[in-house]
């Protein structure tokens, strides 16, 4: 009975706005099976019966590589959520004789197909897009296009009244559509709850821990870890060359360091993105110099487009100690089998916010999860005291 009521009050059916229907797109399957679960689960409990909440779409391809958005089922009524990966790279499809990596270009055309095909049919449609399709380029500086202001200005054109995206780049790029729905997620609960669990020993106290920001880009989420766990905060600054372009992005020449000192602490650095990861390896170099204890990095989207051999060599060399990174795009399967990579699961944190959604609920204590941090430490130190009491024991 406990369950049950539990369930209704995060899924009755009574109160939702429209019957809810999930479209998911080429490469975000895996991430959508593991929202839907929830979805079905917490349904089943509040007293309803249903298998599944997804609606069969597709978007197949000629061999030209033209290619069109199908959607099989009724979709007439219904609150729709599509949930696209566009950093999804594993994805191919044939393209006269040659197999082709799906780009994000391919990802957001395929999801535009997807909206068409509903033919404005549906009660709401709403887009839960993790990685946003251009989120980097989030500022002009010359003669330069802004796709992920353009992209939002897209959506809301076809009609799409929300889009739900994750720890984005820069959100002052919902300025571009200041009356259509943009939430922006943070992790940050479970990211620490995964770290927790993956080393038992961490001790967050003030004179232990650390968290330090990777640039002056990072530094507001770094400052929300840490004024939730009370500890104090340091910073990089990255000195670049402004007089050359490498890799689409002025170069960095050093990182300089701006904080207190570090010696002897456990170090927590989050960052939005890992790309090719050798910012954040010299930010562990530069951190180990100044005898930094344990050094712990956090990306949202961990996608080392340059390998892994680098951080492999820095895990061997005691360097680095643990990354964490959401499951919220592709992560290439050797990466997951990393002895230095923890993967921290956001699946249930989407299928909390995408059932609110659907009830018209408030969604400020999801987006600002504070308390549950709070709960979070208390039950953490009650932890680390049975687990020191333990090694007094032997």
């Amino acid at each position: 009975m406990e369950q049950q009521q539990t369930a209704k009050a995060i899924f009755d059916p009574e109160t939702c706005v429209a019957p809810l229907g999930i479209i998911s797109l080429e490469g975000a399957t895996e991430l959508t099976d593991k929202i839907e679960a929830h979805l079905v689960r917490w349904a089943n409990r509040a007293g309803m019966e249903v298998e599944t909440f997804r609606i069969n779409a597709k978007c197949p391809r000629f061999s030209s590589g033209d290619a069109k958005g199908l959607i099989t089922d009724t979709v007439r009524g219904y609150d729709l959520y599509f949930i696209v990966d566009v950093g999804n790279y594993s994805c191919t499809y044939d393209y006269f004789g040659f197999e082709n990596h799906m780009s994000p270009d391919d990802h957001f055309q395929d999801l535009k197909r997807l909206i068409q095909a509903a033919s404005g049919k549906a009660h709401r449609m709403n887009v839960v897009m993790p990685i946003l399709y251009g989120g980097r380029q989030h500022r002009r500086s010359y003669r330069e296009s802004l796709d992920c202001a353009w992209m939002l200005q897209e959506l809301q054109s076809m009609g799409v009244e929300n889009v739900v995206t994750v720890d984005a780049h820069d959100p002052r790029v919902q300025n571009a559509v200041p009356i259509m729905g943009f939430d922006n997620l943070m992790p940050s609960y479970q990211v620490l709850k995964t770290m927790f669990r993956a080393f038992p020993d961490l001790s967050t106290d003030r004179d232990s821990f650390m968290v330090v920001s990777p640039d002056e880009g990072a530094l507001g989420r770094n400052t929300y870890y840490a004024s939730v766990l009370g500890v104090e905060l340091g910073m990089f600054y990255k000195r670049r060359d402004y007089s050359q372009v490498v890799n689409g992005r002025n170069p960095i020449v050093a990182h300089e360091y701006l904080g207190s000192d570090v010696a002897g602490k456990d170090i927590f650095v989050a960052d939005d993105i890992i790309s090719s990861g050798e910012s954040m390896l010299d930010i562990a170099y530069n951190l180990k110099a100044r005898n930094a204890k344990r050094i712990f990095a956090f990306a949202t989207y961990g996608i080392f487009t340059n390998g892994l051999d680098a951080f492999d060599k820095a895990y061997r060399e005691g360097y680095i100690d643990g990354v964490f990174g959401s499951n919220l795009t592709y992560l290439k399967p050797e990466l997951k089998e990393r002895p230095w990579f923890f993967e921290v699961d956001v699946s249930k944190y989407l299928a909390l916010f995408i059932s609110a959604l659907n009830h018209d609920k408030s969604v400020s204590s999801l987006i600002d999860p504070h308390a549950k941090i709070d709960a979070l430490l208390a039950r953490r130190r009650e932890e680390r005291a049975r687990y020191e009491d333990h090694q007094l024991s032997f």
